[in-house]
């Protein structure tokens, strides 16, 4: 059990009303519930955000796979604590074939300078996001008490020499900062407007010395001077998540295909080199993308393919496989009821009976994990769980009995009986343990 001191009852409540709702990760307090990843984790901060990023200005590509529903949003959301306790930037963007394909550089770069976040000051403070309020929060830090003198040399002897491979990036950057330094609103307007990507007139721009605008042409070339510029204002770097919301978001073809991959085998090329200073980068989709797309396509294959997926032994690996966790899929949701039920007795001042809910917790979760659904199985249980918890706490506490468990989840899911025949029993499926073991890989 966790110790009540070191939640916050703010976040408490957070995470309950996020994943009992949806089921979905919380915005604040991911490590208050995260289990069976720990390793994955582990390397990454200690490998990457610790050394590779920061002592020798590298950059790395990592894969992450997983079913929908099977945790890789999650991991994003932990990977992104991470970063922000380490203080780097960090992009969480959702690719979807209407509003970010990852076909079109121009939309990528505008859902990563939307998306673009500071860490928050506090443990439920709102945090700063979007580049143009970045670079504010930044200049209320670091450019607020410098004379105009001291100010005038840091901007040209600073500002406008950071290496950067688009040098108006690097410009607009510097006339924004300095529009709102000096409180000139109509500069600072069109600015921001040019640094999230939007169209800009010529003639608004000339008198900043800044030509031509971000478009699909010069978006990942922006992207890796977004990277360099805040190395060079001192951020330690940025973690970049994207994460595949599209069921078949995988399985394009044609010539939207082919660019897709080949953006991707251009990131992971620019990860490989010096073009992104302090820059994580990760990918996160489902296994059929490897299994279906990247055979197809030879320079990203021999790129990403590896006999081992990373781990403490080979955190080099560029494949993230969150099939494979530490526990097996009973103990792992045994683990997340356990971690829930110390959140809800902190967000509830509830002193319940805590051997007789472990036991509960046990009951439910291997009742979980002798069903098979086409996906989610870790958020419903997260959602019956929650809901179950409740009944408890309101009621009088009782033992749940498989029987009761296996009804939970079936109402939860149809709101009835499960008349679509979704939920199987998973003990003798087919009977066959092999195939119990192949359809088990769809939760």
């Amino acid at each position: 059990m966790a110790d009540k001191n070191s939640i916050d009852v703010r976040v408490a409540n957070h995470i309950l009303n996020r994943m009992g709702e949806i089921g979905q990760p919380p915005e604040y307090g991911i490590q208050l519930i995260n289990v069976g990843n720990e390793e994955y984790l582990d390397v990454l901060r200690r490998e990457y955000l610790h050394r590779l990023l920061t002592e020798a200005r590298g950059s790395a590509f990592k894969l992450v796979q997983g079913y929908f529903g099977g945790g890789k949003t999650h991991f994003l959301h932990c990977v992104r604590d991470l970063a922000w306790n380490e203080n780097f930037l960090t992009a969480m963007v959702s690719l979807s074939r209407q509003e970010c394909p990852f076909d079109d550089p121009h939309l990528v770069y505008k859902a990563v300078a939307g998306a673009l976040t500071m860490p928050p000051a506090d443990v439920m403070g709102m945090a700063v996001r979007g580049l143009p309020d970045v670079l504010r929060c930044w200049a209320d830090s670091h450019l607020e008490n410098m004379s105009d003198e001291a100010f005038n040399t840091w901007y040209k002897g600073t500002a406008l020499r950071i290496p950067v491979r688009n040098h108006n990036f690097r410009r607009a950057a510097a006339e924004f900062l300095r529009a709102y330094r000096q409180n000139d609103v109509q500069g600072e307007s069109i600015l921001e407007a040019w640094l999230h990507g939007d169209s800009v007139s010529q003639a608004d721009l000339k008198r900043y010395g800044v030509y031509g605008i971000i478009e699909r042409s010069n978006a990942f070339q922006s992207l890796c001077s977004m990277a360099q510029l805040f190395k060079g204002y001192g951020f330690p770097g940025v973690v970049l998540m994207f994460d595949e919301v599209d069921r078949n978001l995988s399985l394009i073809s044609g010539k939207k295909l082919r660019t897709w991959v080949d953006n991707l085998r251009q990131v992971v090329d620019m990860c490989g080199g010096s073009e992104l200073p302090g820059v994580l980068f990760l990918y996160a989709v489902p296994p059929e993308f490897m299994r279906n797309v990247v055979p197809e396509y030879p320079a990203l294959d021999q790129r990403l393919q590896c006999p081992l997926s990373m781990s403490l032994r080979s955190p080099q690996a560029a494949l993230i496989d969150l099939e494979n966790l530490s526990l097996e899929p009973g103990e792992l949701l045994k683990a997340i009821g356990l971690k829930l039920l110390d959140v809800a007795q902190v967000a509830w001042d509830w002193e319940c009976n805590r051997e007789l809910q472990e036991r509960n917790a046990a009951v439910l979760a291997e009742c979980m994990s002798r069903f098979i659904f086409e996906s989610g199985h870790r958020r419903q249980f997260v959602k019956v769980w929650i809901s179950f918890l409740q009944t408890q706490r309101l009621g009088e506490e009782s033992s749940l009995t498989a029987d009761e468990a296996a009804r939970l989840i079936t109402n939860d899911r149809s709101g009835a009986s499960d008349p679509e025949g979704e939920l199987a029993p998973a003990v003798g499926y087919n009977g066959s343990e092999d195939a119990f073991d192949e359809d088990f890989r769809d939760f």
